[in-house]
């Protein structure tokens, strides 16, 4: 699952954006409200973390930006104003919940977790599927023909990517901006070794493949039958 954190204040931001990826999600970090709001208009995310206090546009304007464009993705507030009209505001502007600073890591995470399985618009929601393979998106499971795969979080990342995207050739480049965060450089391995493993895991021991490379182009997930 996709998460997009606009938070302004470095050490918070990075630490957030460590966590949640480590947690197994795909996550965009913002630095101002303006940049919030574009990534929040142009790309789908499951779930928005915001700041209130950022520079540029604040979080009741990012957040009023995306209920007028009829984005329904759930909304956590996650700031140090901790006035009860505060909260009462985000809550009445559309917002899902709210966390006031200083937190634990391990509520946000539940927090995180409860409103993804609360904007799932249905129970297959929570789930990707494509022939027998199955990736439980709240629990963080994999199996296929019903055995249990034991993924790392990057390859679950790598994984629910394809899942999500499942028909179309997906680049290197793009592949490395959503699940590594980082800039494709064509001198490094990193994507075929993370791709090598995916396969021996989810696609070697079982018929038929679903992962394909697309020679001079990237990889794509999909059902050969």
């Amino acid at each position: 699952m996709k998460i997009l954190i606009v938070e302004d204040e470095a050490k918070t931001g990075d630490y957030l954006k460590q966590g949640l990826t480590e947690a197994g999600f795909v996550v965009d970090l913002a630095r101002n409200g303006t940049d919030g709001l574009h990534l929040a208009l142009t790309e789908n995310f499951d779930l928005a973390i915001l700041d209130v206090m950022l520079p540029g546009l604040d979080g009741w304007g990012i957040l009023t930006g995306i209920r007028r464009a009829a984005k329904d993705m759930p909304v956590l507030f996650l700031s140090a104003r901790d006035h009860v009209e505060d909260r009462v505001k985000g809550l009445e502007l559309g917002a899902d919940d709210y966390l006031v600073k200083p937190f634990a890591f391990s509520e946000l995470l539940a927090r995180v977790r409860t409103l993804l399985r609360r904007g799932s618009k249905a129970p297959s929601a929570d789930f990707l599927r494509l022939a027998d393979l199955e990736l439980d998106l709240i629990r963080r499971r994999v199996s296929r023909s019903g055995k249990r795969i034991d993924l790392t979080a990057k390859e679950f990342a790598l994984l629910e990517l394809l899942l999500r995207r499942q028909g179309e050739v997906l680049p290197r480049s793009l592949i490395a901006s959503q699940v590594w965060d980082m800039n494709f450089d064509s001198d490094t391995n990193v994507i075929e070794v993370a791709m090598r493993r995916l396969r021996a895991k989810v696609d070697d021991p079982f018929d038929p493949k679903l992962i394909r490379t697309v020679r001079g182009m990237g990889y794509v997930m999909e059902n050969p039958a």
